[in-house]
């Protein structure tokens, strides 16, 4: 099919807020290709799945493997292999402290699974949650997300289309230099939220992103989670980590909460999904044993959790992710693709248009300076998808997000940039 066939298109949900009207055939490493006989560097990985790239060999021929032995073996039927081999794998890996797990299928699911196990645990149901962050689009998950604007591509107000939503969800303000905002502030303000709003024998758990995802690729000061996690156990209260875009290399660590540049957060519940499988659809919730043993067996559960065939391609995902040296290539080309956009930021022709560029490993993030036109994220990302470039925005402020595969070479990151460079310069 060399064209989109508008009829069948049409018999798609409008709901789906969508890039391109490309359709993508088959992609291998950075690139991405389309019927229309493109093929395009890939700086959106899926929005951060596929870590290891586009049908990295070794996951597909894991996935092919494992096709020909079982692909669905239900969690709360019994046991199997590739379940067990994943557990064994990933455990030793995790943030200390945090020694068990349980599968599910979706970033969102994960989440909200994790706030299950803290009420449980904790006997106690409100959730503190941060401006920016983004947790997912269910109910529960859409009530934790602390962004004015829904998911990016559309102008609705989330709560003015689907609520009212969960209630027990209280919204503080997340570090953000950029604009204002510092630690000491955001800690303030927390401290009197407690003083206005919220008793300690309520809140069952703060949950919060190391970066900020669609909230714009906002990094939190380096002591902040450190902060965020005292304070919350002053409150008798869990911390839970959403890893769900920053886990598995994504940021220059396996874990960002257990980076250098945090150091060691140590969270009690701690969330991921994305770059798990590689694409295959899989999630988890990593906690503490104790934390754990409240729930009583048929508490948790689900149809596809912990899949057959996805974690078959979680643990060569695991493999390929220390073998070919992927976390440290993140670090690596992460550095070299934000000083190539500060380059393009000092430039003349920019016009002190672009703020700031700033992200960890290859988690970056371009803001757009508040005198920009309104909008001029949509039009550098379409106009990069011009020059065979794909990128993303994200966030209520005018930021462009890149986020390629841990295997990106130089020549690739800087090719991406040369892309950039042409973009910015038809719409500046």
């Amino acid at each position: 099919m060399a064209t989109l066939n508008p009829t069948v298109a049409s018999q798609l949900s409008r709901g789906i807020g969508r890039l391109t009207n490309l359709t993508f055939t088959h992609g291998t490493g950075t690139t991405i290709n389309t019927t229309c006989g493109r093929s395009l560097l890939d700086f959106t990985t899926g929005i951060g799945v596929l870590n290891t790239g586009h049908s990295h060999p070794r996951i597909v021929a894991a996935a092919k493997a494992q096709l020909d032995r079982i692909v669905h073996a239900q969690v709360n039927i019994g046991y199997h292999e590739k379940m067990l081999e994943l557990t064994e794998v990933l455990a030793p890996t995790l943030p200390s402290g945090l020694d068990t797990l349980f599968y599910s299928t979706t970033g969102a699911e994960a989440v909200e699974n994790a706030v299950k196990i803290a009420r449980c645990y904790t006997g106690k149901h409100a959730v503190v949650v941060f401006r920016g962050g983004y947790h997912g689009r269910t109910f529960g998950t859409m009530a934790m997300t602390g962004l004015k604007f829904s998911f990016q591509l559309t102008s609705h107000h989330v709560r003015q289309k689907f609520g009212p939503l969960l209630p027990g969800i209280h919204v503080t303000p997340f570090p953000y230099e950029y604009h204002g905002i510092t630690t000491q502030m955001a800690l303030d303000e927390l401290e009197q939220l407690f003083k206005d709003t919220l008793h300690e024998e309520d809140v069952a758990a703060f949950l919060i992103e190391p970066v900020l995802g669609e909230g714009g690729y906002v990094l939190a000061p380096p002591d902040f989670l450190q902060k965020i996690r005292q304070f919350a156990h002053s409150k008798k209260a869990l911390l839970i980590c959403d890893e769900v875009q920053t886990g598995f290399g994504r940021t220059g660590s396996l874990f960002a909460s257990s980076s250098t540049y945090y150091g060691d957060v140590r969270p009690d519940i701690l969330t991921m999904a994305k770059g798990i499988a590689s694409g295959f659809p899989l999630s988890a919730v990593a906690m503490r044993r104790e934390i754990s043993e409240a729930c009583e067996p048929g508490m948790l559960g689900g149809t596809y959790a912990g899949n057959a065939l996805s974690c078959a391609a979680a643990v060569e995902t695991q493999h390929v992710l220390r073998e070919e040296g992927l976390v440290e290539n993140s670090e690596k080309m992460g550095i070299r693709l934000r000083e190539n956009l500060r380059a393009i930021q000092n430039s003349a022709f920019t016009k002190g248009l672009i703020g700031d560029v700033r992200g960890l490993g290859l988690m970056v993030g371009m803001e757009f300076a508040p005198d920009a036109v309104s909008g001029i994220k949509n039009k550098f990302c379409q106009e990069a998808v011009n020059e065979g470039l794909l990128v993303l925005g994200c966030s209520t402020y005018e930021v462009v997000r890149f986020v390629p595969p841990l295997n990106v070479s130089e020549e690739e990151v800087d090719a991406a940039c040369e892309k950039v460079v042409a973009a910015l310069k038809k719409i500046l």
